[in-house]
């Protein structure tokens, strides 16, 4: 049995769970709003100059102060460059050191399920970024530490912003190695999808927070990735397998995605940098006391305890 706070902000109200009680979703600890159960804004118009503004200061002072908040309702939109913008205001807000970026919602089932335009980019932070066998505090995370399961390229050569698109060539001529990983996502909002719709962890850089990879593969072109398996363990228990597909059906794809994400938008890569190509194995919550092991088969573990 384990007693845990249903979010981090709310320390008061505590919850005792057993595992026995953890679906493939993890623990029931994302919110009200259950996964896939959003009910839409009706606004489809842009947030304002002002509006943005607004967003920006409220989403960056709650992380910078590691609170929750609110997002009032007058400011729920659709538009998805407004939040878009948000994304890369925000992170310019906050100023804290980059290490590369995560693709949210790259699967089709998550955009599906959630009514997304396509997928939700966010910045990985260096504090965030850790080896595995990985011991991450509290102070990570305000409310959430929802787990994913996924592969990462940390790139040996820069892809600049351009006005040609990338190609998935260039892309793979530019990675250095792939990596195992578990991305773990957070938002300053209480209801994880239930702010704005699922739009809220989008607007909050995607939900990124943390990022723990596994041993580096230099060989990674002669994987087949599309159909290399990861199996998800909570706390000794097996609950649910992903396969590499899951990424846009593969993460190269992926990576050449966000690499013409970013040039779109006069952004570039650079060495040294890590892209996180999307969650193979859906969203999994956990909390502080449980212990994540990933077996991603040749390619080696990845384990996560939250502390």
């Amino acid at each position: 049995m384990v007693v845990i706070p249903r979010s981090i902000s709310e320390k008061e109200t505590l919850v005792t769970l057993s595992d026995a009680e953890v679906t493939l979703s993890g623990r029931n600890i994302f919110g009200p709003t259950p996964p896939g159960k959003a009910v839409w804004c009706a606004r489809r118009t842009p947030l304002s100059p002002d509006e943005i503004d607004e967003v920006v200061d409220l989403i960056a002072k709650a992380r910078l102060g590691h609170t929750s908040a609110k997002l009032p309702e007058r400011l729920w939109t659709r538009h998805w460059d407004s939040i878009m913008t948000v994304v890369l205001r925000v992170n310019a807000r906050i100023g804290w050191e980059p290490a590369g970026w995560k693709i949210g919602a790259a699967s089709t089932e998550v955009q599906a399920a959630e009514g997304l335009p396509g997928p939700a980019p966010g910045r990985l932070h260096r504090h965030g970024v850790h080896a595995s066998p990985a011991r991450l505090a509290r102070d990570l995370f305000i409310n959430y530490r929802n787990s994913e399961c996924e592969f990462a390229f940390r790139l040996g050569a820069d892809l600049p912003a351009r006005k040609a698109p990338y190609t998935e060539p260039e892309v793979a001529a530019a990675i250095e190695c792939l990596m195992p990983a578990v991305e773990i996502g957070d938002t300053v909002f209480e209801d994880w999808y239930g702010a704005s719709a699922y739009l809220g962890s989008c607007l909050d850089n995607g939900g990124a927070a943390a990022f723990v990879y596994g041993e580096q593969t230099r060989e990674w072109q002669r994987l087949d990735l599309p159909n290399v398996r990861m199996d998800l363990s909570f706390n000794g228990r097996f609950i649910k397998s992903g396969y590499g597909r899951a990424a846009m059906g593969h993460p190269l794809r992926s990576a050449t995605w966000l690499a013409n994400w970013l040039r779109e938008r006069g952004l570039g890569l650079t060495a040294g940098e890590i892209v996180s190509t999307g969650t193979c194995t859906g969203h999994f919550f956990g909390a502080p006391g449980d212990h994540l092991e990933v077996d991603f088969g040749s390619l080696g573990p990845v384990i996560v305890d939250y502390l």
